[in-house]
């Protein structure tokens, strides 16, 4: 891309997710790559240190991405002290849904009209033919983990998971609470943005 098709840089999107941040939200709103996983991870360990007791808001609006950042932002989730409180909206899907539903239990939600996919994932494969063995492997090895992992999140067998995986299966949120992916669905302004006056000392910001 050359600097005459660069998009002009949006300070507005800084400063939101500025506020959001202290806040205690962190946002997944595109596609996930390794930098998008990094920045994440990275969010959720400061807003443990600033306050390992209070809960983090996770909006999850995203088609998908990286299955070694979605797993990375996962094993963060689970290492941190807090709670994080994952919100649907607009559109969970595939590593958006993963992460969707690995939230605390009873605090994952979505809006009336989000969408949540479940797939497998998919990846290209190349090289030799051990080249091609050992990346088959890695990927029945990682595929089985994520189905693993989603099944103990939902309650459904995993062979129900790995079934419906197989194809691209679309859920509305209701459908989504049946299935376990979340809890409830909320239209609630609280549950998604704190609504009482406080402070993020650790991070020098009052709120």
């Amino acid at each position: 891309m050359t600097d005459r098709e660069t998009p002009p840089v949006q300070p507005i999107d800084a400063e939101l997710t500025r506020r959001l941040f202290h806040e205690r939200i962190i946002v997944l709103g595109d596609e996930l790559d390794q930098a998008g996983g990094n920045r994440i991870c990275a969010q959720l360990v400061a807003l443990a240190a600033d306050d390992p007791r209070r809960d983090i808001r996770f909006w999850i609006n995203s088609p998908g991405g990286s299955v070694p950042a979605m797993l990375a932002i996962h094993d963060v989730m689970r290492a941190i002290p807090n709670d994080v409180a994952t919100i649907a909206v607009g559109m969970a899907a595939s590593a958006g849904q993963f992460l969707l539903t690995a939230g605390t239990p009873g605090k994952r939600a979505a809006l009336p009209h989000s969408r949540i996919l479940l797939h497998q994932g998919s990846a290209g494969i190349g090289g030799t033919a051990v080249d091609v063995e050992l990346q088959a492997d890695d990927l029945r090895h990682t595929r089985d983990t994520v189905l693993g992992l989603i099944a103990r999140y939902t309650g459904q067998p995993v062979e129900r998971v790995r079934e419906d995986s197989l194809r691209d299966r679309w859920y509305t949120a209701d459908a989504a609470v049946d299935y376990g992916f979340i809890d409830h669905v909320t239209e609630r302004l609280d549950e998604l943005f704190p609504l009482e006056p406080r402070a993020v000392a650790g991070l020098g910001v009052s709120a």
